[in-house]
């Protein structure tokens, strides 16, 4: 039934029958079994239920049709599931076994009401005792599926016996039919747990992948309870590797419950996952090399053996098996791309595999493990068959080259041109946006791809058939053409626009052009000219944007300044005041002045204090924002919104946040400490997870006999902490301007207590004071230096003072290889690599790593790391560091010495 209902989709559609030349096909087209299946046609037809002597296989035919019916979502009447079910009934009398099966499913899925299960119950009763194991197993599950409490209580002893049954098919069944009566009496089934215990040591490989399923599924909600069962069945017997599957999964779940050893103790059950690295079954084999890499903060010791097991399977014969490992490698290396690199050269291999997933799932994976080297070698290979994979396929490989072009911004070039290819291909919308929508954060974080960014995306609005890509790119030529070395070549692609799309693209275009106009005052009269032309234009946003923009050229309507106004408030804050507005008293207009002001973001200065440029004419030392979206970045809005910080200057770096509190104690508090130039805030991010308590009048006050050169300023209270929700309380320390001032802050939780009242469900009035003790915060060196990307870091080595150089050697004991030394280096300084020296090349024994960062302040500091490893794995390094003064360069050497 299941084979000819899948090849169903559609029933009011044939289908065409396996893959035939093409000569063929006109004679032996098939169609579905299914094809203008009608409901009451096959209702009548199930009449045939009720003859005396019944046709065996036509009624499987008849009962089949049923089936796809109620399983494409159409609903029988009350009468007539009545008479389906009472008619199949009578088919309990036919001796064919077939058919049998048939009714099995037709009752288990018609589902009869209460007063009608008692009909056939005694025949199920009667095939639970038949001598067919089959008749046995199939009576169990139609019986589990249509009971209710009281009658499963009655056959309880029937269900308990054919746990522990010889026969593995009715095992099976009757342990998947208790997981399915869990949900509704789970009180019964629990009664069950001897017998169950006693089919999870059965040899039969299905009877004890399904009793351990039902072991957890007793226990799911008792986190100690399945620790104990895990740490059982780790000691026990496993030797069904479905169940081995399953105890996987469940050790996986522990060790991510549990919190991680002290001092870098190996996680509990780590071994156990480990060993199963050595399973014979590769199932097995492969679901404890994903358990691994999908552990929580999993370092590159114990990603290592999951690593190279997933290496072997990249060259398997079997499809599934390299499909399992590359996708899986795919993943690894969104957060640990060093330690795929040492698959490369098998991932290499698979470009050309015959399963396009497969290639794709490769080349991705090399896009985000590769060298700076390698860039030139995988676009080749790339272009040999982006044409004949799907466009979901394309986008990926799309977002892969956008995110390597960030890593590697000297390789511009290469990249920009291949996206600038395919953006020419045939494709569909969601295809061509990932694509301009890549060419756009190019554009926006390397100065130096800007001009020929814009090129190509002038040359694809030329074609575009998309309003909504076309819109987008006028918009970007509008702010970022009259930026350009030669503003005036792009005018001609912008009006061409306006003379041949639609109305939505002419309006964009005409509003590009007056952005020409505003900012480049040579092109004005060219621009106005172009403007007196669309104001005869057929549509009214159209002609009135012209009319607008010509008056706003000419020195009317606020000037060619009012053409863009800029906005020196804060979105954030704007919105906030807009719904606070809302929520309260209307009557009264709204003031703009109660919003917080924008903070202009401050640009990084060069040995001499002055504004370093980011064009390609004033070398490569300038830094660049290539880099992922930062920490810093995500909270700037947050802190801009609130009045009492909008003194304290742009926020320089967030750090990340750092829990204060166990997992599961009442209350959730991270601490993300905030660096400005004279002030440190911590923000609190609070979770209230008792839902018997209001907590009002939230505060951290902090103890800072440990942290001598910090004051406390101020504190901005949580009014209530939200149940199951995010609240903030903020706490602004002054330090010394542009210091790094180190220290440990102890923290205090304070807040009020109003209990709930269980009756009204509103809070008392009156509440208690109460105070809870936070975990310490470590305010390091670290902290107060951001990564940046440079694109020439000699250049940039050289311009710094050779006065501030700082050199010297450190032994970092033993390490599995220079890989995992390097990134714990590269961690602890929080610095950005450069070059795609971060990737040590296999078996390497030396190596140097590259990195550059800004010091609060925005002084710039460079390091240049040497590495060296022995043959009994003692690596030693040698740091040397020059800044924009020789202060900085200690603290760096700081950093490392107190790490």
């Amino acid at each position: 039934m299941s084979t000819l209902a899948s090849t169903a989709q559609d029933s009011t559609a044939p289908l065409r029958g396996p893959e035939k030349k093409d000569e063929d096909r006109e004679d032996e087209t098939e169609f579905s079994p299914f094809y203008g299946i009608d409901k009451g046609a096959v209702l009548q037809e199930s009449r045939c239920f009720n003859d005396p002597q019944p046709d065996a296989r036509k009624c499987q035919q008849v009962i089949t049709k049923l089936l796809y019916l109620l399983n494409q979502g159409e609903t029988f009447t009350k009468k007539e599931a009545s008479e389906v079910f009472f008619a199949s009934t009578k088919l309990f009398q036919n001796k064919d076994i077939n058919l049998r099966r048939m009714v099995y499913l037709c009752i288990k899925d018609i589902c009869p009401s209460a007063d009608e299960v008692i009909i056939v119950t005694s025949s199920l009763m009667k095939d639970m005792n038949s001598k067919t194991d089959l008749y046995r197993a199939n009576a169990v599950r139609v019986l589990c599926k249509i009971i209710d409490s009281q009658l499963l209580m009655q056959i309880e002893r029937y269900l308990k016996q054919a746990i522990v049954d010889k026969s593995s098919v009715v095992a099976s069944a009757a342990l998947a039919s208790a997981l399915h009566l869990l949900g509704n009496n789970s009180e019964i089934v629990k009664r069950w747990l001897n017998e169950i215990q006693e089919a999870a040591q059965s040899k039969n490989n299905m009877v004890q992948f399904h009793a351990v399923a039902l072991l957890h599924a007793l226990r799911a909600s008792d986190r100690l309870a399945i620790s104990k069962l895990v740490s059982s069945l780790v000691k026990a017997s496993v030797k069904s590797p479905l169940a081995q599957c399953l105890l996987v999964r469940y050790v996986a779940q522990v060790i991510q419950d549990s919190q991680p050893g002290p001092n870098g103790e190996q996680r509990p059950f780590y071994d156990f996952l480990e060993s199963c690295l050595r399973h014979k079954a590769e199932m097995v084999i492969f679901e404890a090399a994903r358990a691994i890499c999908n552990l929580k903060d999993v370092t590159t010791r114990e990603l290592t053996p999951a690593i190279t097991v997933l290496q072997l399977f990249l060259s398997s014969s079997k499809p599934v098996l390299r499909f399992a490992a590359v996708r899986t490698l795919n993943k690894v290396a969104m957060t640990h791309p060093l330690a795929v690199t040492n698959c490369n050269i098998d991932m290499e291999s698979l470009i050309a595999d015959q399963n396009r997933s497969i290639a794709t799932l490769a080349i991705t994976t090399l896009l985000k493990t590769g060298s700076e080297s390698s860039v030139d070698k995988l676009l080749k290979q790339i272009g040999s068959f982006m044409s004949d994979i799907a466009d979901d396929f394309k986008i990926v490989v799309v977002e892969a080259i956008r995110s390597l072009c960030l890593k590697f911004p000297q390789k511009h070039r290469a990249l920009m041109n291949f996206l600038s290819n395919v953006l020419r291909e045939e494709g569909g919308f969601e295809y061509k946006k990932a694509i301009v929508n890549s060419i756009l954060v190019l554009i926006q974080e390397i100065p130096d791809a800007k001009e020929a960014g814009l090129s190509h995306l002038c040359e694809f609005i030329e074609d575009c058939e998309f309003t909504f890509l076309s819109t987008q790119i006028l918009h970007l030529l509008g702010e970022e053409g009259p930026k350009t070395k030669e503003p005036s070549k792009y005018i001609r692609y912008i009006y061409n626009r306006v003379i041949l799309e639609n109305a939505t693209v002419r309006a964009a275009a005409v509003s590009s052009l007056a952005h020409f106009g505003m900012a480049v005052e040579g092109l004005r009269p060219r621009v106005v000219l172009l403007l007196q032309r669309a104001v005869l234009d057929n549509d009214d946003e159209v002609r009135d944007r012209a009319t607008l923009y010509l008056k706003q050229l000419g020195g009317y309507a606020g000037g060619p300044a009012a053409v863009s106004p800029s906005v020196d408030v804060s979105m954030y804050g704007l919105e906030k005041q807009l719904l606070e507005y809302l929520a309260g008293n209307t009557d009264r207009p709204f003031d703009i002045s109660v919003v917080p002001k924008k903070v202009a973001e401050p640009r990084p200065v060069n040995k001499g204090g002055l504004p370093t440029s980011t064009s390609a004419a004033s070398g490569a030392s300038a830094p660049t924002s290539a880099v992922k979206k930062s920490t810093t970045e995500e909270y700037q809005e947050l802190l801009k919104s609130l009045p009492q910080l909008a003194s304290l200057g742009n926020v320089f770096k967030s750090c990340e946040p750092v829990r204060l509190t166990e997992e599961d104690t009442e209350y959730n508090i991270f601490a993300i400490k905030h660096v400005y130039d004279s002030h440190i805030v911590v923000q609190f991010n609070c979770t209230n997870t008792i839902s018997e308590q209001v907590l009002e009048q939230v505060t951290v006050v902090m103890d800072l006999a440990d942290a001598e050169e910090f004051e406390e300023e101020s504190v901005i209270p949580l009014d209530v902490m939200p149940l199951n929700g995010v609240g903030q309380t903020f706490t602004v320390l002054r330090r010394p301007e542009n210091s790094w001032a180190l220290g440990k802050l102890v923290n205090i939780l304070k807040f009020k207590v109003k209990e709930i009242d269980p009756s009204t469900g509103e809070a008392e009035e009156d509440g208690y004071e109460d105070e809870y003790q936070l975990e310490d915060l470590e305010v390091t060196p670290a902290d107060y230096i951001k990564p940046i990307v440079i694109t020439n870091f000699r250049k940039s080595w050289e311009e710094l003072d050779p006065e501030s150089e700082k050199a010297d050697e450190y032994g970092l004991g033993q390490r599995d290889g220079l890989q995992e030394a390097v990134e714990a280096v590269i961690n602890t300084l929080g610095m950005q690599p450069c070059e795609g020296t971060e990737a040590v090349p296999p078996n390497a024994r030396s190596h140097t790593v590259l990195m550059a960062g800004i010091f609060v302040g925005y002084q710039q500091v460079l390091v240049r790391m040497s590495f060296g490893i022995d043959a009994s794995n003692q690596v030693a390094m040698k740091l040397v560091v020059r800044a924009e003064s020789p202060e900085i360069s200690d603290a760096v050497h700081q950093i490392i010495q107190s790490a």
